[in-house]
């Protein structure tokens, strides 16, 4: 058997490869020499994205939380590609440096085949992975990754080709990405009921609460600041942690935005506008959620991301009605018939218990450690809730009930896409043998629908009796004595929230 030789297009293509390589390595640029050594180094192993992405998640608000995950995933699946399939497909050797002068030469020379550049891929796939979820902070990303690519040229470790297949195969897995996990503008709009409020110029008749004491993730520019400046006659409320409780406080803004004709508004965490959406219910107002807080869970799903956002919805009077989740208790002499209210959800079981640790230890070990101590301290000493539901008796880890229809990655709920479904969205871990080893090993491999030990529906009510005495549910991330029986429902369509409603 003869061996094959390269034909005349391999032959052309090599030539010209390896005469643009010649090329690049007899220009001499200053600039270039002492620059891109360093940034092509930086980039090893994928440490310029990971650090440019911990930027994006800390400084970016929701935006760039969304685009920083979305990047990350992108180079993932992008270097796994390039050093599982390309290079052990295509064992091409590195090109020769001779020619490339030593101060431009890379700290430590490559081991690995050349073709294709693992680095043009992953700085391709992050830029482009970026700009999937936002065009703007994609086109800043941009000239980074494309010098990072060209330094692979200019450091004498890549033929152009490597580098040209290498940025394809990134923005290759960047849209593989977005076509397993959809960017939020590829999303149809959430078909939400528009409701009636008032239009407030420069914000004259809107009472915005402060809660000081809610968690903040860190966000471009300050969301009191930003409040007034784009409604100067709005009237800001910081709520005094040392004086009344914060219901206080908000019932007093809501009565003096019931008495001008004008709406509540509130920053904090999901719990302060939790409470925040039950006083708006109580005095019949409108509710401006200004995102500033933990989470901001509720804004997300509603649509609303920027403090700009809702000062244009306040001043245009647009706006729209959405479910609250309702918990009343029932037939207990004695017992307040009085509801509680949720916006996003509502649990049972280990959960409650988690969030009371993780308050508890937080303030002395931080927010994250406080979380991964709870995890642990849970999973090591709790033990299965009893009670009755829906007039059966269940033994359950957790049960779940959420204000409308999430979407899921295994146990945990990501994202609502329509806040006036009319649903509750139910799920339940039940107890038994080994019941939690086969919950975790269910959501683990993917068969968490079909286990034994997990059940979800997505009701209109739930009614629950016999919990046990000392029962803690937890709903909106506050965390309450349950009372012995209760029903949950919603109350559709009831609370009016304001939003920049696209034509």
């Amino acid at each position: 058997m003869t061996e094959q030789t390269p034909g005349p297009l391999h032959r052309w293509l090599s030539e010209g490869d390896r005469a643009v390589f010649a090329r690049v390595a007899a220009h001499h640029w200053p600039a270039g020499d002492r620059l891109l050594p360093r940034l092509t180094h930086s980039a090893n192993h994928g440490l310029l994205w990971f650090g440019t992405a911990g930027v994006l998640w800390a400084l970016g608000g929701a935006r760039g939380r969304r685009a920083a995950a979305r990047g990350v995933a992108s180079l993932a699946l992008a270097s796994a590609t390039v050093n599982t399939l390309g290079k052990r497909s295509v064992r091409r050797t590195r090109p020769l440096i001779d020619a490339v002068p030593h101060i431009r030469r890379a700290r430590r020379q490559p081991t690995t085949t050349s073709f294709p550049s693992g680095h043009s891929a992953s700085a391709a796939a992050f830029a482009v992975g970026v700009a999937l979820e936002s065009r703007a902070l994609g086109t800043l990303l941009a000239p980074l990754a494309g010098a990072v690519a060209f330094s692979r040229v200019y450091t004498g470790v890549h033929y152009p080709s490597d580098v040209v297949v290498g940025a394809a195969l990134g923005a290759g897995a960047a849209y593989a990405v977005r076509g397993l996990v959809p960017s939020r503008h590829q999303l149809p709009p959430p078909a939400r009921p528009r409701g009636d409020a008032p239009a407030l110029p420069e914000g004259e008749g809107l009472v915005v609460v402060v809660n000081p004491g809610s968690g903040a993730i860190p966000q471009p520019g300050d969301p009191v600041r930003q409040l007034r400046a784009g409604l100067p006659k709005a009237e800001v409320v910081l709520h005094d942690m040392a004086g009344p409780p914060l219901t206080a406080t908000l019932d007093t803004a809501a009565r003096d935005a019931a008495e001008r004709g004008g709406a509540l508004g509130v920053i904090g965490g999901d719990g302060t506008v939790s409470a925040a959406a039950a006083t708006a219910l109580r005095y019949g107002v409108p509710l401006a959620v200004l995102p500033g807080g933990t989470f901001n869970h509720f804004a997300q799903d509603l649509g609303v991301e920027t403090v700009a956002e809702v000062c244009a919805a306040v001043e245009s009077g647009s706006a729209v009605r959405v479910d609250v989740g309702r918990l009343t208790p029932t037939g207990e002499p004695g017992v307040s018939r009085e509801p509680s209210y949720f916006v996003n959800t509502f649990s049972l079981g280990s959960y409650p218990e988690l969030v009371r640790l993780r308050e508890h230890w937080s303030p002395r070990i931080g927010g994250p450690a406080a979380t991964l101590l709870g995890v642990a301290h849970v999973l090591r000493t709790s033990r299965p809730l009893r009670a009755v539901v829906n007039g059966e008796e269940r033994s359950m880890w957790l049960l779940f009930a959420g204000n409308g229809a999430y979407r899921s990655v295994g146990l945990a709920p990501v994202r609502r896409y329509d806040l006036a479904d009319g649903l509750l969205d139910l799920r339940v871990a039940h107890g038994g043998r080994f019941a939690r080893v086969r919950l975790l090993t269910a959501a683990l491999t993917g068969a968490l629908r079909r286990s034994p030990v997990y059940a979800a529906t997505r009701p209109r009510w739930l009614r629950i009796s016999g919990l046990p005495e000392g029962t803690h549910m937890a709903y909106d991330g506050e965390v309450a004595p349950a009372p012995p029986s209760f029903v949950i429902d919603k109350a559709e369509e009831a609370l009016t929230v304001y939003r920049t409603i696209p034509d």
